[in-house]
């Protein structure tokens, strides 16, 4: 107990909190920086690039100098399985680049990602081949960066995974994440 406090204590007197949440397995601990976490307070200093890692539910930002800032983040439901086709609510996993940008009037922000790219169609006709998924199924689109909807901060504190296969930041950080991400930034999605 005493060296769960001592461990409290630092944590708190780094600057970063533990927040608790919940996944398929039970309660997890997670240290996210309350508000944003970054690099000495300047702008990141391009080739920019986000890796997304769908285990830590975290959003990692990198530049030439190296790490740059980290968000927490929400997925699509069942977030440790890959995107199959349109409808199964899932996040895929892949290589894939900003878009485009635009603000967005039920998540603050929207930054869109070019699903499905080349893999992501031989994967589902693969997929389709092998009678994983219908026949008829279609691998969809529209999959993106966003923020929660107004007032819903929460679901990204309590790792609950709402979206449509999107990934989902606090409104705060996705208009932070926003400003400095440009369109042609580099994005991984991995488990």
């Amino acid at each position: 107990m005493k060296t769960a406090i001592i461990a409290l204590f630092l944590l708190l007197a780094s600057g970063v909190a533990p927040s608790i949440g919940s996944t398929k397995t039970g309660a997890r601990l997670s240290t996210h920086s309350y508000g944003r976490a970054f690099r000495a307070g300047s702008l990141p200093v391009a080739p920019v690039k986000i890796v997304i890692d769908k285990s830590e539910y975290e959003l990692h930002v990198y530049d030439t100098k190296g790490w740059y800032a980290s968000y927490p983040v929400v997925f699509g439901l069942n977030p440790m399985d890959d995107k199959k086709m349109e409808g199964d609510r899932r996040t895929p996993e892949g290589s894939y680049e900003i878009v485009a940008k635009r603000p967005h009037e039920k998540w603050a922000r929207f930054l869109a990602l070019n699903y499905p790219t080349k893999e992501d169609l031989a994967k589902f006709n693969q997929r389709k081949q092998r009678g994983e998924i219908p026949a008829r199924a279609t691998p969809g689109g529209g999959i993106g960066i966003h923020g929660t909807f107004e007032h819903e901060d929460f679901v990204v504190d309590r790792y609950k995974n709402w979206t449509n296969g999107c990934i989902s930041l606090k409104r705060d950080d996705v208009a932070d994440l926003y400003r400095y991400i440009s369109v042609g930034t580099p994005v991984t999605i991995r488990k």
